[in-house]
Parts: structure tokens; C-alpha cells; sequence
């Protein structure tokens, strides 16, 4: 009897955990996910940028993202340059103040996915994993679903993709 109820309670947490607009797995990484999305390509089209908001439960630096559309997957950000020209460039982290939430959006930092091997359709989803390091050295990651979008929309933009 125990057993059978322990399972059920395995079922219903996952049902939970998985039936939400997105989803993502945590292995060790203290960051809630909100607002994911990825913006949609066109054929031929070899880069794309992906956006999101992080909160960290603890002092946490993202270094590093990878995700299998990719041949290139780094963390950028833009800034206004010489001339006052608006610069893109990769960055070795980003840091997450604990409770802070952090925003990766058009125009500022966000995630970069290059030499992308296949289209991004609108309204798919792509795995995303982040990397992070705490202040001790000890890394840690997390697996994303992401939706593909062309710009967020209003209900998918306040769904948070991950929460304890």
C-alpha cells in the first residue's frame, strides 16, 4: 500500500513538474527561469538570440551555455561603443547577485546560439543548458526547454519556466 502511494505521489510530481508551457531539470544549479524564450529564424539564417530572466538563490555566475542547434553558444552583451556605435561582444560571465533577478533581453545581455544547424520554428522548443559556477568554484548546470518565438508575448512572458 505504501509503495503504491509513494509511486502516485512520484507520478503527480512529475505531471507537475512537466506539464508546464516549458520545463527545465535541474542538477544542481539554485536559478528560477522565467520569461524563456528564443527568437525565431529563417532558412539560412545562422544566429539567433535568447532571452530570460535569473534569479539566483545564491551568489551564482553563469559562464558558460551550450545547446545542440548550435555549433556556437555563447553569453554576449551589447553595449554603446566608440563613436556611439552599439557593440556586441562575448563575455566570460555574468553574475547573479542572490535574489536579484537578472534580465537577458534584446539590447543588453543575452544568450547568442551560432552556426545554428537546423531553423528555429516559432512556437517549437530547443534545449538550452546553462552553466554556472558559485563562489566556492563548484559548477553546476541547467537544462532548458526554451519556446521559439518571434517577440514575447503576453501570456507566455510572466510563465516562469522553472520554480522551486
Amino acid at each position: 500500500m505504501l509503495k503504491k502511494i509513494l509511486s502516485l505521489a512520484s507520478t503527480f510530481i512529475f505531471v507537475l513538474t512537466f506539464s508546464s508551457h516549458a520545463f527545465a531539470h535541474e542538477d544542481a544549479a539554485h536559478v528560477d527561469v522565467a520569461d524563456a524564450w528564443v527568437r525565431a529564424t529563417v532558412a539560412g539564417q545562422q544566429g539567433t538570440g535568447g532571452f530570460m530572466k535569473l534569479t539566483a538563490r545564491e551568489d551564482l555566475r553563469l559562464v558558460r551555455i551550450s545547446s545542440p542547434v548550435a555549433e556556437v553558444s555563447e553569453i554576449h552583451e551589447m553595449k554603446m561603443g566608440a563613436n556611439n556605435v552599439m557593440e556586441m561582444r562575448p563575455i566570460a560571465g555574468l553574475d547573479l547577485p542572490r535574489g536579484k533577478a537578472v534580465e537577458l533581453k534584446p539590447g543588453s545581455y543575452h544568450l547568442m546560439l551560432m552556426s545554428l544547424k537546423q531553423t528555429l520554428a516559432k512556437d517549437s522548443k530547443i534545449p538550452v543548458t546553462l552553466y554556472f559556477k558559485d563562489s566556492k568554484g563548484a559548477e553546476s548546470r541547467l537544462n532548458l526547454q526554451v519556446p521559439v518565438a518571434l517577440a514575447p508575448t503576453a501570456d507566455k512572458a510572466s510563465q516562469p519556466i522553472h520554480k522551486h
